[in-house]
């Protein structure tokens, strides 16, 4: 189940925006808890595909211009997929560019993702605000 499991999760970073939300939303259980770190814009926890992508991926693509979270690790272990890397874009309203490292934990249950934690250099991503 790990190698299908980080299929799973590469399909959500490494194709077009729009694939990868295609492909997210096609892997996200009911009940997916997706949690963005204290500190972040977005920060909280948000139960199923319509909470998450409201509080978090719309913002993303409205108040961001070339947001991208390019992955350059994934590490697999049983029901559980980490994607290591970088955010980078510049903050719609304030022009400033920002770049920061980044983590994600995800479990996946059958083969749908269940919880995802963000781990991430808020403070960095925050400058980019004022």
């Amino acid at each position: 189940m790990t190698a299908a499991n980080l299929d799973i999760i590469r399909a959500t970073y490494e194709g077009t925006p729009e694939e990868n939300a295609k492909h997210l939303r096609a892997a996200l259980a009911p009940d997916t808890t997706w949690t963005e770190a204290a500190g972040f814009p977005y920060a909280g926890t948000y139960t199923g595909a319509d909470e998450i992508f409201a509080n978090v991926f719309k913002r993303l693509a409205t108040e961001w211009v070339g947001y991208k979270a390019a992955v350059h690790t994934y590490l697999a272990d049983g029901d559980r997929v980490a994607a290591f890397g970088v955010y980078s874009g510049a903050y719609a309203k304030t022009g400033k560019a920002m770049s920061a490292t980044f983590a994600h934990l995800y479990r996946l249950r059958d083969g749908k993702i269940v919880t995802m934690e963000q781990y991430v250099d808020s403070a960095t991503v925050r400058q980019a605000l004022d």
